[in-house]
């Protein structure tokens, strides 16, 4: 038996904080031909406490450089030993490549959270929500869901519950066995699948095609009055908002994830929002931004975060999630100082140190960073 693990007869160990940081890989489990799963628990005797649809931000040292990445948790806090990440191999992509090639039983993560407000528990003690819910998710978008969904299951609620999943094929399907399980246990938690094409399945019965208004109204027979939470690839998410728009849906009821959790943006691109490019305003004062190691200078607005007034200006800094929560645009401050409005993307200990995000900082003066 390991070790490590907690005794099941003593009292619960401590919750999980801020102050805490490492996790121990304890087992890793293959989900489909380029999908893995990896549990993760705390180095020191902790508990998990979080909603269902919350994510952690990796931090890894890969090829001499720290990289931050946020992943969903697909487990349930009512397994609160252990938390667990599933992630997809990208093409190209280093942390999710990095993790499937190197990630095994016994190695150390950094991390920081659980955070994010994408969940279909409202804060406070658990109840069964007294709207239907509709649960949409493309590939591997199907993981926040699936954490909803296995907290429901162990707490034996009655809620009501439509899941619709998307893949390309049925051997890209993501807990396939499991969402045939959970459609048993639960007796209003109903599953549909539907797959582009029957790819080496040749003797595959279920729905094929595309999610589309036809099906959705076809599986969902009282869509209007559900609430709907949603996750998956941007196209995915940007065709189901236009078909609910379509279907007259209240929109005030939609819910998804607001930023990709795989990689951040490439640097250099153009941010997924107007918001996030936002012309600085001209009656707010303006103050000089130095990146020490490049050598370079740019103007930022009191009114704009520093992040903006970089993508203003032409230069690349790393971002992901452009709201404070993932860490991965996170900059040393030499000098000067910021109003920053983070979402648990640094630690109280890395703040005191000097750590800011760009991406949710305003400057209050001129600023000096180590970049």
């Amino acid at each position: 038996m390991n070790s490590s693990a907690p005794d099941l007869a003593a009292s619960p160990a401590p919750a999980w904080s801020v102050d805490d940081e490492w996790l121990t890989c304890v087992q890793v489990r293959d989900e489909t031909h380029d999908v893995r799963s990896f549990v993760l628990r705390s180095v020191e005797p902790r508990c998990f406490r979080y909603r269902p649809g919350q994510f952690i931000t990796l931090a890894l040292d890969i090829g001499g450089e720290r990289l931050h990445r946020c992943y969903t948790l697909c487990s349930s806090p009512t397994r609160p030993d252990t938390v667990t990440i599933t992630v997809k191999r990208v093409p190209g992509g280093v942390v999710s490549n990095w993790l499937h090639d190197h990630l095994q039983p016994g190695m150390r993560l950094s991390a920081t959270g659980p955070a994010g407000d994408f969940s279909c528990f409202a804060p406070g003690p658990v109840t069964v929500p007294a709207r239907g819910q509709l649960f949409l998710s493309g590939g591997s978008g199907i993981t926040p869901l699936m954490s909803m969904s296995r907290a429901c299951a162990d707490l034996g609620l009655d809620a009501d519950v439509q899941f619709i999943h998307a893949a390309r094929t049925p051997r890209d399907v993501v807990f396939a066995e499991e969402i045939t399980l959970l459609a048993r246990t639960l007796p209003r938690w109903r599953a549909t699948v539907v797959c582009e094409q029957r790819g080496d399945q040749p003797g595959y019965t279920g729905l094929l095609g595309r999610l589309s208004p036809a099906l959705l109204q076809g599986q969902v027979g009282d869509l209007l009055e559900r609430e709907v939470w949603c996750c998956g690839p941007a196209p995915f998410m940007a065709a189901v908002r236009t078909m609910l728009s379509t279907l007259g849906f209240d929109m005030a009821r939609y819910h998804e994830e607001s930023f990709s959790f795989e990689a951040p943006a490439l640097e250099g691109s153009s941010p997924s929002s107007g918001e996030a490019a936002a012309p600085a305003p001209t009656e707010a004062p303006t103050f000089e931004i130095q990146l020490r190691q490049r050598g370079e200078r740019f103007a930022c607005s009191a009114g704009e975060t520093v992040l903006q007034a970089a993508q203003r200006a032409g230069l690349r800094l790393p971002f992901s999630c452009s709201n404070g929560v993932c860490g991965t645009c996170r900059t040393r401050k030499l000098s000067g100082e910021v109003q920053m409005q983070q979402g648990g993307g640094l630690r109280p200990r890395e703040v005191a140190q000097g750590w800011f995000l760009p991406c949710c900082s305003q400057p209050l003066s001129d600023l000096e960073l180590d970049r």
